[in-house]
């Protein structure tokens, strides 16, 4: 069973990247026996790819989020401590898992933590705060980090970052400086649609660490297939920007699924091309957002595609820097 400095280690070899499953734990109906099904299924889905680790989310309502209603109805689902247990437990890979804080007073929040450590073995922890400002909040997101950081148990901590939040406000950068600062040590995205945002909050976090003499931290960059007009109905719900040109391509695509690869596949050789130069650490997190088997089989191939590219891009990089030195 990992101790979390598995993560730690790979996380600080700048060299190469670091590779995730992303995964929704099944519904809070499903039998216990079922759920230990559905990760062999998993891990049998990916036994011939080369995974660092996977990333289980803790799925929340966000109906305070927006006033549009939601493409598939929600359904709570079982802890994601449990589910991350059990596939770390199955996998013997680092399992990172999600937490939303919203709900929490700051002894639930630590009663939970300590749960975690002790009942779950989780080490490696992304926390994530309320869906809206409207939203009422028991525990903000600072309140969480600074309890994790007084808490006996050495959590390895990361935290979310949204491209579309840097293309509205601009400072994107400047949390992620603020979060690390909080103890996050590693930052994942949501579903990457619009690859220019992503390059802009890159580069200016990049130039940002640069002038002020700071390590930068590990962005893992999440990718999502889309093979129906529903699944990306739910994309948009989930507010990740998609350019309509992009959406258009998709839709009137023959087969709407391989043209999200190719449009992934691109938008990453896009990101690649302008942030490598940088040296940020990366990494990637292939995700299905439906169970459709259609999509799940794509999330798979996409990882394929998108490990090589990143592999490919970091060696050469690192040739650079070797003819240089």
């Amino acid at each position: 069973m990992n101790n979390g400095s598995e993560l730690k280690a790979r996380y600080n070899d700048y060299n190469r990247g670091v590779y995730f499953i992303g995964t929704t734990p099944p519904k809070d109906d499903t039998p216990i026996e079922q759920v230990d099904e559905i990760a062999e299924k998993l891990l049998e889905r990916v036994s011939d790819i080369d995974v660092d680790g996977f990333i289980v989310y803790d799925i929340q309502d966000e109906a305070s989020r927006t006033n549009t209603p939601r493409p598939f109805p929600f359904k709570s689902t079982q802890d994601p401590r449990l589910y991350s247990y059990i596939l770390n437990k199955k996998s013997t890979r680092p399992v990172i898992a999600y937490k939303s804080v919203g709900q929490s007073s700051v002894e639930d929040f630590h009663r939970w933590a300590d749960e975690a450590y002790k009942d779950y073995n989780i080490r490696d922890l992304v926390l994530v705060g309320s869906p809206s400002r409207d939203h009422e909040v028991s525990l903000s997101l600072n309140d969480a980090y600074q309890a994790l950081k007084e808490n006996e148990h050495n959590f390895f901590t990361g935290g979310i970052t949204i491209a579309e939040r840097h293309a509205s406000k601009g400072n994107e950068h400047q949390r992620l400086i603020e979060k690390n600062e909080q103890g996050c040590n590693f930052f994942i995205s949501q579903a990457i649609y619009n690859p220019q945002a992503t390059i802009d909050k890159l580069t200016r976090y990049a130039i940002e660490c640069k002038k002020s003499g700071l390590k930068p931290q590990r962005i893992i960059l999440t990718f999502s297939p889309c093979g129906s007009e529903k699944t990306l109905e739910f994309i948009e719900w989930l507010g990740v920007s998609v350019p309509e040109a992009t959406s258009l391509r998709i839709l009137n695509a023959e087969n709407p699924l391989y043209e999200s690869i190719r449009i992934c596949s691109n938008s990453l050789q896009q990101i690649l091309d302008a942030v490598i130069p940088y040296n940020l650490p990366l990494g990637l997190n292939i995700e299905s957002l439906t169970n459709r088997k259609e999509e799940i089989d794509g999330s798979i191939l996409l990882y394929k595609l998108l490990r090589s590219m990143m592999d490919y891009y970091l060696v050469k990089n690192e040739l650079k820097v070797l003819g240089r030195s």
